[in-house]
């Protein structure tokens, strides 16, 4: 259950997520600045269940999706009656940020276990690629791609409620996962929408 209340902003001082810079520079001879940001590398990770034949993936709060779905005249106050937590809710494949001295593919095992329950061994992560993020951040990000059955379940998955995580697994059928291909305005990121469309042409095939 997503519930919100008393929402308001501040102007960011200070974070351990992300750094703003300005680069200044020279392009063919002309002065130009450009608007950055610092963030961590990340990872991300298509899950398949075989035993069901399910893509697992997650349903998150995200504030700046949540803040963008309502109107820019009603932001000063926000009503969250009105304006419930739901249109902030986000459908994404399972991935983490880069904050530990660890392998990347450590790191995706230990994300597919916090956020989904599946203990996974590391050679059964499969890396898609390593691409970089966006005109803003120009971080990396690698993909990986798991197969995983029922017996391998061995958690709740959720997140880590020691550092406030609120995550819903959610299951997708391939016909559910297509028709997230077909939806317009869909509540999910470039990442999630690459993830499902990979799958579709390298692995689909096997399980129809």
């Amino acid at each position: 259950m997503f519930k919100i209340s008393d929402v308001s902003l501040s102007v960011l001082k200070e974070s351990k997520y992300i750094k703003p810079y300005q680069m200044h520079y020279k392009e063919n001879g002309v002065k130009k600045a450009w608007d950055m940001i610092k963030v961590h590398q990340s990872v991300y990770i298509i899950i398949f269940n075989v035993t069901r034949k399910v893509l697992v993936c997650v349903r998150q709060f995200r504030p700046a999706v949540y803040y963008n779905s309502i109107p820019e005249e009603e932001r000063d106050v926000i009503d969250t009656e009105k304006y419930p937590a739901e249109l902030g809710l986000t459908l994404e494949i399972c991935a983490g940020i880069v904050d530990k001295n660890l392998p990347l593919i450590e790191i995706a095992r230990e994300e597919v276990h916090e956020e989904c329950g599946y203990d996974v061994p590391v050679d059964k992560l499969e890396k898609i690629l390593t691409c970089r993020q966006g005109a803003l951040n120009g971080n990396f990000q690698t993909m990986y791609y798991t197969e995983v059955t029922d017996s391998m379940k061995t958690g709740k998955g959720g997140g880590l409620e020691s550092e406030g995580e609120c995550i819903e697994v959610v299951e997708l059928t391939l016909e559910e996962a297509k028709k997230c291909l077909e939806t317009d305005n869909l509540r999910s990121g470039p990442s999630f929408l690459f993830g499902l469309t990979w799958f579709f042409l390298n692995k689909a095939s096997k399980f129809t």
